[in-house]
């Protein structure tokens, strides 16, 4: 239950984030590049990975994207 959980959570903040890419035409590899980031690191924060580093790099693509 609890893992369904988590899982439905990290797909909502993936399919949010790649929403607002879409909408504003950038590409993962793009939006690495403006936060300064790897792309591989950039890709597992954007699918839901929870080490301290992904949460950091959610916040910077968040203020990037406006989502919060």
């Amino acid at each position: 239950m609890v893992e369904q959980q988590l899982e439905t959570a990290a797909e909502n903040v993936k399919r949010a984030i790649k929403t607002k890419l879409i909408e504003r035409g950038i590409s993962q590899t793009k939006l690495a590049k403006l936060i300064h980031e790897g792309v591989q690191q950039t890709n597992r924060a954007i699918s839901g990975d929870t080490t301290p580093k992904s949460k950091t790099i959610r916040k910077k693509i968040y203020l990037i994207l406006g989502m919060e």
